[in-house]
């Protein structure tokens, strides 16, 4: 077997580059005009909270530059992010947040018809006909500034009660009434793990996996979690709150240490009731289960499958694995798309090689196995 050098590889490497270039600009050729971040941001917001997730990163700007430098690519400007971030430097560590102060623009329990404050759909498509609205093809700038201007006439913020713009949890309600464990303070006062500087040595705690699953790819978080939907892994969860909002984000003041408000991030959270198995015990009696999911931006399919994924991962640590769905090695080490696609694109890179020792091999096998045809033959033309 010989090695056989590669010439010439640099050069093709920049026409790769730049023939890439060319297909994203080849549009202005034609007269038509770059993408501005803006309106990323603004019409294609689902394809942003994906990013803004997957990236780890809750930097809206970048995630639309991110998504307009990949072309639309969800894996690579994820990957783009998360290598912007490892480039900058920590400048804090803000203290663990609490939900309960999310701004909710939507918010539904499957649990319950009345929940204190009631149901509020919000902005979803759970109830709209996937039809293709061909209207869109053509949109008349006029009748789309008019449709927000008229949605802001008839629901504006001076219509929502400043009040009611957050709302107890539903699983409160079960607590209190000793179906759900009590909140462990242990758990609360503990250090959440850092998976950007902790290597992942299984078992992780739940803090690890719960900032695994955030940031994992959606489509691999939403694979996982369908395995337990269809029953691998007998938890059959109901949800008992899902939650879009924003989340004040508090920072220590860097003279008083006082925390103060620096913003706001977009959030979707889920909590799902598992029914009760026999390790599930408050104070002796049976109780419910709960999974917990919660990730950048608004993205609900994969905090649903978090929460399931964590009901479930959590089963696995309590009573054994009987499931790939509860191994946290099987689960974590799948679910993340930047190491999915970084290996899966190493196969494009040369192996020559490697195939070279594998072609030898067959060969030599194939030799061996016509001489022992051969071999064979020949003994059983002797009288």
């Amino acid at each position: 077997m010989a090695y056989v050098a590669i010439q010439g590889g640099a050069a093709a490497i920049r026409g790769a580059a730049d023939a890439l270039e060319f297909q994203r600009t080849r549009h202005g050729l034609e007269g038509g005009d770059p993408l501005d971040l803006l309106s990323i941001g603004r019409q294609l917001s689902s394809l942003q909270s994906r990013v803004l997730s997957e990236g780890g990163v809750y930097h809206p700007e970048l995630a639309n530059l991110a998504i307009k430098q990949s072309m639309g690519d969800t894996l690579e400007a994820a990957f783009t992010l998360r290598a912007y971030r490892s480039t900058r430097p920590r400048l804090g560590t803000t203290a663990a947040h609490d939900t309960d102060g999310m701004r909710l623009i939507r918010r539904v329990s499957a649990a319950f018809k009345d929940i204190p404050g009631g149901q509020h759909l919000g902005p979803t498509r759970d109830y709209s006909k996937r039809l293709l609205r061909f209207e869109l093809a053509d949109e008349d700038p006029q009748a789309f500034a008019e449709t927000a201007r008229a949605w802001l006439q008839n629901n504006g913020a001076d219509a929502i009660p400043p009040g009611q713009l957050t709302f107890p949890r539903v699983v409160e309600h079960l607590r209190a009434q000793g179906l759900l464990p009590p909140l462990d303070p242990a758990h609360q006062s503990a250090v959440p793990m850092d998976i950007t500087r902790e290597a992942l040595v299984f078992p992780l705690p739940r803090s690890g996996v719960l900032s695994v699953l955030s940031r994992g790819e959606t489509g691999g978080v939403l694979a996982m979690g369908y395995s337990v939907m269809r029953s691998y892994g007998d938890i059959h969860p109901t949800i008992a709150e899902l939650r879009v909002g924003y989340l004040p984000v508090q920072m220590p003041h860097p003279i008083t240490g006082e925390p103060v408000e620096a913003g706001e991030v977009l959030m979707t959270e889920c909590q799902v009731i598992a029914m009760f198995a026999a390790d599930d015990v408050v104070d002796g009696r049976p109780s419910f289960g709960l999974g917990y999911g919660c990730c950048f931006g608004h993205n609900e399919h994969k905090a649903i499958a978090m929460a399931m994924l964590d009901r479930s991962l959590i089963q696995g640590q309590n009573s054994g694995v009987t499931s790939p769905n509860q191994d946290q090695e099987f689960v974590l080490l799948h679910v993340d798309g930047i190491e999915s696609m970084g290996f899966c694109n190493h196969y494009k890179l040369p192996h020559y090689v490697t195939f070279q020792s594998d072609l030898d091999r067959l060969r030599q096998a194939q030799k061996n196995h016509a001489a022992g045809m051969r071999a064979g033959e020949a003994a059983e033309e002797k009288p």
